[in-house]
């Protein structure tokens, strides 16, 4: 195995303590060949399908990635905005957001950062230029709350990927999961009862996860029970009783079975139930994308007008909403205990020069 070569290394230097927040990813623009280059990486991913490998290559090049980018593409250009990517620019005002609530509660001295597990910009990039910063300590915290090997796993994967060239390794955590912290929980609530506020209550609330292939609940991932802790924490915190809100799952990619109910087909029913007027929200995405802002505000809404319903409210992700970046800053909190985070902790100038005094007797040049 090589390894990479370091970063130019000053003895003496300030080691610093950083947080790296890690989304699923976009293309770089709505344009097909960018949509090949996304998908031919994102959907490559073991974790995301696991099927043979050969048969699987067989599959997405012979026919997926000729077929899908020019779909996706015209996707994404109905909610890309003037400033590009919705998904990597809402992730960049959680990063500014945190960093200023961070520094607000003390920890001044804690860079964070973001990265896309897949597309730019890389794990492995941006963790190359952390370390080139100074950082000794790293937080990775994936904007998943709800665990599944598909999406944590595989930013943990990433991040793997990238020690096994680095020489020089900082301290890595992880945080897994946060589908039932009160933070996010509350978040969720407010958000919901502020869109009430403005637009009226729904009949039903519809709260929509992200699918997975069920064969992932039959072999032990988690992700469909915390799915299920979520909406009824959510449920409590908003005062809803079993008959007015409805979890479902959405994206299924192929033919297997996925997990159940499906969410276009839910609105479809709720609709020729008599249901007039339905709410949707996505509590397992931090930041609007693809999946929420075209397939829930856009076609599943036109699915479930279409079917007979009057009035489809969508209530936005949590984004860089106050109280969710709070939440964020929690869990940053809760899993930095231990860590220098403030710049009184760092050692002093003093300290640091003696350091690099001692080096250079010992033969250092930097």
């Amino acid at each position: 195995m090589s390894f990479a070569a370091e970063p130019a290394y000053r003895h003496g230097q300030p080691e610093r303590t950083a947080v790296l927040l890690v989304n699923l990813g976009t293309p770089d623009a709505p344009t097909p060949a960018a949509l090949r280059r996304y998908l031919a990486e994102f959907l490559w991913d073991p974790r995301v399908v696991e099927i043979p490998r050969p048969l699987w290559w067989l599959i997405l090049h012979g026919v997926i990635l000729r077929t899908r980018p020019a779909q996706s593409a015209a996707k994404y250009a109905s909610i890309w905005g003037a400033d590009g990517s919705p998904l990597l620019r809402g992730t960049q005002r959680q990063v500014q957001a945190l960093q200023a609530e961070l520094a607000r509660r003390g920890h001044d001295d804690v860079q964070v950062r973001c990265a896309m597990r897949y597309g730019q910009p890389a794990v492995g990039q941006v963790l190359d230029e952390l370390k080139a910063e100074g950082a000794t300590r790293i937080l990775v915290l994936p904007m998943y709350p709800q665990y599944a090997a598909a999406t944590t796993a595989s930013v943990i994967d990433a991040v793997n990927a990238w020690s096994q060239r680095v020489r020089r390794l900082p301290e890595l955590r992880f945080v897994n999961r946060y589908h039932d912290h009160p933070g996010y929980i509350a978040a969720l609530a407010a958000s919901v009862r502020e869109h009430w506020a403005a637009h009226g209550r729904g009949q039903k609330l519809v709260m929509s996860f992200h699918g997975v292939p069920k064969r992932s609940l039959l072999l032990g991932d988690p992700y469909h029970c915390e799915c299920h802790v979520t909406a009824r924490l959510l449920a409590q915190a908003l005062g809803l009783g079993a008959d007015d809100y409805v979890l479902t799952f959405q994206s299924r990619l192929g033919r297997a079975e996925w997990l159940q109910p499906y969410t276009e087909p839910t609105v479809k029913r709720l609709a020729a139930e008599g249901v007039r007027h339905i709410d949707a929200i996505c509590p397992g995405f931090a930041c609007d994308n693809l999946e929420t802002l075209e397939e829930i505000a856009q076609e599943a809404r036109d699915a479930f007008l279409q079917a007979g319903g009057q009035r489809f409210g969508f209530v936005p992700c949590l984004n860089e909403r106050a109280d969710h970046v709070a939440a964020l800053a929690d869990l940053a909190e809760q899993h930095l205990q231990g860590w220098p985070t403030r710049a009184g902790q760092r050692r002093s100038e003093a300290d640091r020069a003696a350091q690099a005094a001692r080096a250079r007797t010992l033969g250092a040049t930097a």
